[in-house]
């Protein structure tokens, strides 16, 4: 008799129970007879991947002097696995297939919602299928409401770009709760460039529309629904009140919520607020689903500004937080689940440059979002026209990112001096034919040059590194707890989520 060698026993434990975590998911999910849980928050931070997260919890830990990390709320939660994020014709997704695949449970092509591959068919969402069972349903997002991922949850359209038709969509699919940014085109999408995927990340200017069509907020109120835009009347919403659409008092490009880091707490309402007034306005007897999206992760990521990423994903962690509150006073009945479409940015705990070193303190003197810089850097440009000074746009850029103050230890080398100076002169003499595939793109993608730069410096001092201005394969973390969590262990697809969800309420 042959015996296997210690080494050879440990390594086929290890591969059991790997391979039982890979494939336990439609076996427990057919096997599952536990209860439907009542209360339901399916959180999605989009283009959140492990790095995010795990860079904001650096972050935290550094300026709070922590050796280490200071965990986020979304992390202590028990119940954790993996997924594949592939869409069905494409390895790298897009966040309309994402969305649908975390929606459905099926594949789809890029850009797709809410139908199948071939853009026949429409499909049944996890929000739809709570609304037949009796629940009340909620979409909260920090970008506007006809996007990507909260367009997944109630719309079917052949494409991401018809907001209009999502708009419409919007109020037929009889949801509860709106909240967040606003409606892109309530009167018409009008000629849409498809090549502009920039206008999916709130860059890019509306054209005026030469033929307008039934206004789909007015289509809205005619169906029941109570708009609601100011502080005020947010804060006067109370339980009972139904078929409400929050819009934030203030929204930006891309009629979406200000950046957290850009955000003025008494005239801007967070995705935790918007989260708390869902929960107030939703709870009932029969339970309620409530989808939250951290949309802006994605943006800032696509523009690799580490220190608007962590302000992001903290402010969906304060989400998330909200959610735990409940669910501690409803631990029979709640089932959290915080998830990702795609990770973003290719973001990196660790740069070339730097070597083993890491400073994730200095990101805090960075006060202004990517997207507000640029915005300081166009009306420089405008107000300046023909005078330009390189001096003023590294004084800008001191004040912003703290680059070039000493004081705080971020001197500049000769090389990043030079590197500042050259995007400056990029920004200021910006050609608007640049190609993706020259060397522009790989410095600066599509953003502003200076702007770009700034945030690669301060990145690059802190010690993280970014690989890409888009999407990236990577598998995403998902954490959970309570009623039927289990089912959301181990490593398996996206289209594995929803799966469990319908699984786990097809019963009530």
């Amino acid at each position: 008799m042959t015996r296997l060698k210690p080494i050879t026993i440990s390594l086929i434990i290890a591969l059991t129970f790997c391979f039982s975590n890979v494939f336990a998911q439609p076996s427990e999910r057919d096997n599952y007879q536990g209860e439907s849980p009542k209360y339901i928050f399916y959180f999605i931070g989009d283009g959140m991947g492990l790095s995010q997260a795990n860079t904001a919890e650096a972050y935290l830990g550094a300026i709070n002097n922590t050796n280490g990390i200071q965990k986020l709320k979304l992390n202590t939660l028990p119940k954790q696995g993996f997924y594949t994020t592939y869409a069905s014709d494409r390895f790298i997704t897009g966040s309309a297939a994402a969305g649908t695949a975390l929606s459905t449970g099926v594949k789809t092509s890029i850009s797709t919602i809410g139908m199948d591959a071939k853009r026949q068919k429409p499909l049944q969402t996890i929000a739809e299928m709570a609304r037949d069972k009796g629940y009340k349903v909620g979409i909260v997002t920090s970008v506007s409401l006809d996007h990507a991922t909260p367009a997944s949850f109630y719309a079917h359209q052949p494409t991401r770009s018809m907001y209009y038709n999502i708009s419409l969509d919007l109020s037929k699919s009889g949801f509860n709760y709106f909240a967040g940014g606003g409606i892109k085109h309530p009167e018409g999408d009008g000629k849409v460039d498809s090549k502009n995927i920039m206008a999916n990340f709130g860059m890019g200017e509306d054209v005026d529309l030469k033929n307008k069509l039934p206004n789909s907020i007015e289509l809205a109120k005619k169906r029941g629904y109570e708009f609601v835009n100011s502080v005020k009347e947010f804060n006067k919403l109370k339980k009972g009140d139904d078929k409400v659409i929050c819009i934030a008092p203030k929204l930006v490009g891309g009629k979406s919520l200000p950046y957290f880091i850009d955000q003025n707490g008494k005239s801007d309402i967070s995705l935790a607020e918007f989260t708390e007034k869902g929960i107030e306005l939703l709870n009932n007897k029969k339970g309620f689903f409530m989808m939250v999206e951290g949309g802006k992760i994605d943006w800032a990521c696509h523009a690799n500004d580490a220190a608007t990423v962590i302000q992001e994903v903290i402010q969906f962690d304060n989400a998330v937080s909200v959610a735990l509150d409940f669910y501690k006073k409803h631990p029979k009945e709640t089932l959290i689940i915080v998830a990702g479409d795609h990770e973003t940015g290719g973001m990196a705990l660790g740069f070339s440059g730097s070597h083993y070193h890491s400073d994730f303190a200095i990101l805090q003197h960075q006060n202004l979002s990517y997207e507000s810089f640029s915005n300081l850097i166009s009306d420089y440009k405008k107000n300046n026209k023909g005078n330009y000074k390189v001096e003023d746009g590294l004084a800008l850029v001191k004040k912003h990112f703290g680059l070039g103050d000493a004081e705080k230890g971020l001197e500049l080398s000769e090389f990043e001096m030079q590197q500042l100076k050259t995007a400056f002169d990029k920004s200021m003499n910006y050609n608007k034919k640049m190609k993706k595939d020259d060397q522009f793109y790989l410095l600066y993608g599509s953003y502003d040059p200076l702007t770009t730069t700034a945030c690669h410096i301060l990145s690059q001092k802190a010690g993280i590194g970014w690989t890409s201005f888009s999407h990236t394969a990577a598998p995403i973390p998902i954490r959970s707890i309570g009623v039927g969590s289990d089912l959301f262990i181990g490593f398996f697809d996206n289209t594995d989520v929803p799966k469990n969800l319908m699984k786990l309420i097809e019963n009530k």
